[in-house]
């Protein structure tokens, strides 16, 4: 039988990781997929969070990943996490190991006392973790103006012991800019 086994990634984990990435976002009539250099960027700066990297193992292989970063949220200057880029190997997608390795991540930042996630994609996927369209909040970023994808889910406080996140402008680190 073989086992699903959700960790955060480990330093022997990156090049699996930028295939799994790669894989996922494999466009046939582009060159490499800007999420594997977005990892790669991520993890040489101050957004990067040890424990917040997750894989998904099936069987012993990576094929599920999820990572948070560190944005915030001004003019307060309020830390905040945005998620992404979440990938599933191809031969892997449709079985729920991007539900998995999602919710562990949420979950693993709900553990370290996080408050705020921003994401930007389908809504009908995030919904089930609780994320609803970041104009609610008052929660404006560059992906303002595509409306519904552009999302956020308050963390619960009763558990992560913060305040309720503040509205304004979600700013990304340097890397995000090249995707």
């Amino acid at each position: 039988m073989t086992t699903l086994r959700l960790r955060p990634e480990e330093p022997a984990d990156v090049e699996p990781v930028r295939r799994v990435v790669a894989a996922a976002y494999d466009r046939p009539d582009a060159g490499a997929p800007p999420e594997v250099g977005l990892v790669d960027a991520l993890r040489g700066s101050d957004a990067w969070l040890p424990g917040l990297s997750m894989v998904a193992e099936w069987g012993g292989e990576v094929v599920g990943y999820a990572l948070l970063s560190r944005v915030r949220v001004d003019p307060a200057g309020w830390p905040a996490l945005s998620l992404g880029p979440v990938a599933v190997a191809p031969h892997r997608q449709g079985i729920g190991l991007g539900t998995s390795v999602v919710q562990a991540v949420l979950d693993a930042a709900t553990e370290f006392g996080e408050s705020l996630v921003v994401v930007l994609g389908d809504p009908a996927f995030y919904r089930r973790f609780g994320f609803e369209p970041a104009a609610r909040l008052r929660l404006t970023s560059p992906w303002s103006g595509l409306g519904d994808p552009w999302q956020a889910l308050v963390l619960p406080p009763e558990v992560t012991g913060a305040s309720a996140p503040p509205a304004g402008e979600v700013v990304f680190p340097a890397p995000w800019s090249r995707v």
